[in-house]
Order: structure tokens, then sequence, then C-alpha cells
């Protein structure tokens, strides 16, 4: 009896030759040029996402501490925090008009700025003045400077007070509510100015509530043996990129410790609270590490 006569079936991906099936195989090379294509597309889809789309996405995190040494009549006052805009590195008026829209969309007692408000030249302040003028706080909006501020301090400081900042170097602002009355402390850059927080909370009393801003995070170390009660910081930009189970893959001097988030320091476990920041600086990127504005509660009472 004769064997089937051989036949190939159109589009069927096999060849049936004398009754016996032969699956096609991909070769090493048509492997590997295959694997290097998926490879290839991974990374620029993510350098895609990294330049193009997470620097512009602002994450808002809110946040509610409770804080006993706060007075009754400070409780529940909404605190915003933004920082490291860096203007001049891929940061310009239109980020400023963003952050400002997210601000005012929040309706905030108290702004507090937290340091690098250029990457390098204090001009590219300028053109955020006006957008920052469309800004208003009943309690007041105050900066510090970063250590990228300080090739022009002076005029730095000229512009952040004409978009409507009080800068506190080494100094402190006193806030009333009724007969109440709580300190927003500012420091000087640690990298690159002289911080005295002792100066800077001369005739204070021991017992009253005081705000410190302070650029680096790792300060805390050192403020924490002070008489603050609160810290924020920026600086780290959350490590900028960070990786699945690795987390941030470098951060700058003065952020090795404290890099985002909420941390307590010391044996009074003082809340500081690093801010990830809005700008880039070095490279253009952010990846897994979203802009970031603080909201920050503070109550009295639990």
């Amino acid at each position: 009896m004769r064997n089937p006569t051989s036949k190939v079936v159109p589009g069927s991906g096999r060849e049936r030759t004398k009754g016996v099936a032969r699956q096609k195989k991909m070769t090493r090379r048509q492997f590997l040029k295959s694997g290097a294509a998926v490879i290839f597309g991974s990374v620029v889809a993510g350098g895609a996402y990294a330049s193009l789309w997470e620097p512009h996405q602002l994450d808002i995190t809110r946040l509610t501490l409770t804080i006993p040494s706060l007075p009754n009549a400070f409780d529940g006052l909404k605190l915003v925090q933004f920082s490291d805009l860096h203007l001049g590195f891929q940061a310009g008026e239109k980020e400023v008009m963003r952050v400002v829209q997210a601000i005012q969309h929040e309706d905030p007692d108290l702004i507090c700025f937290t340091g690098d408000m250029v990457d390098r030249d204090a001009e590219e302040m300028r053109a955020a003045i006006e957008p920052f003028k469309e800004l208003t706080a009943p309690l007041g909006m105050y900066s510090i400077l970063g250590n990228h501020d300080y090739k022009d301090v002076k005029k730095l400081v000229s512009l952040e007070e004409e978009a409507g900042f009080q800068v506190l170097r080494n100094t402190a602002v006193k806030l009333r509510r009724g007969s109440a009355v709580i300190a927003v402390v500012g420091l000087e850059d640690g990298l690159r100015g002289l911080p005295d927080p002792a100066a800077a909370i001369q005739g204070l009393p021991q017992g009253m509530f005081k705000l410190l801003l302070m650029h680096e995070p790792d300060y805390a170390d050192t403020a924490s043996a002070h008489s603050f009660h609160l810290q924020l910081s920026g600086h780290s930009h959350g490590g900028q990129v960070r990786l699945p189970w690795v987390g941030e893959v470098l951060t700058p001097p003065g952020a090795r410790r404290y890099v985002q988030g909420l941390y307590h320091i010391g044996s009074r476990r003082m809340p500081l609270y690093v801010n990830r920041g809005i700008g880039t600086t070095q490279l253009p990127i952010r990846f897994l590490c979203k802009p970031e504005l603080t909201v920050l509660t503070l109550r009295s009472k639990p």
C-alpha cells in the first residue's frame, strides 16, 4: 500500500513531507537579534519616560503631623513645602506657573521653599517673579538658600524678595495667631554657607514651637540637639533616579542618610520631612521619583 502523497499546508507554519512534521526553528543569530531589539526598545522607552514624561508629573503628598508643642491656636495649620526648582536647567516660567497653580489650589496658611531656586545663574529667577507674585498665604512665604544658590547670593535674594518671599539666613520670624506665637527659622546652606542654629534662635524661648527650614536633610542630626520641633528639607531630589527593590541610585553629600519622606530624628524624635523637589540637575531625568509638592497639616492634638 502506497504512502500518502506529500503536501504543504499553506499558512500553517509547518510542512508535512513524507508524513513527518517539521517545525521551523529560530536560529541563534535570530534569537540574539530579537533579544537586542527588545532591550533597545526598552531602553528607548525608559529613556523617553524618564526625560519627557515623569519630570513633568507633579506628585502632591498630603500628610498630617501631630506635634504637642504646637499651640492650640495653630492647630490645623496647613503648610505647603516645595523645593529645588533649579531654574535654568530644564525648568523655567512654565514649570513655576504649574507649581503656583497647584499651591493656589491647596489654599495654604504658610508657604515654605527649601532651597536651590536656581541651578547656577541668579538671573534665571527673573522670569519666575511674576508667576510667584500670584501666591499668597496668611502667614507668609519663606525661603532659604540651597547650595546651587550661592553664585550671586545678593542678586538672588533680591529677586526672591521681589517675588514675595522672605529669605531666612540664620534668622527667624515670629508668626502670631491671637496671643499664640510660633517661629519659622531658616539656616544658611550646609555645603556652601555657614549655618548657625544658635544665632538663628537667639532670643526665642526654649519651649516656643520652631519650624526649621534647612536645605540639607542630614543636618537634622545636628538640628535635633537644638530646640527645633520640625525640620523641612530638600536637596536630595529623592535620588532623582530610583530602581525597583534598590531605591535611590545616588544622592548628593548632605542627603546620604535621609533621602525622601518622613523621618523621626534623635532622642526627641524630631520630625524631618524631605521633599523630592520640583526640578532636576546634572541629568534632565527622573525615574520612579516624581517631582513633589508637600502639603502638611499640623495638629497639636491627635
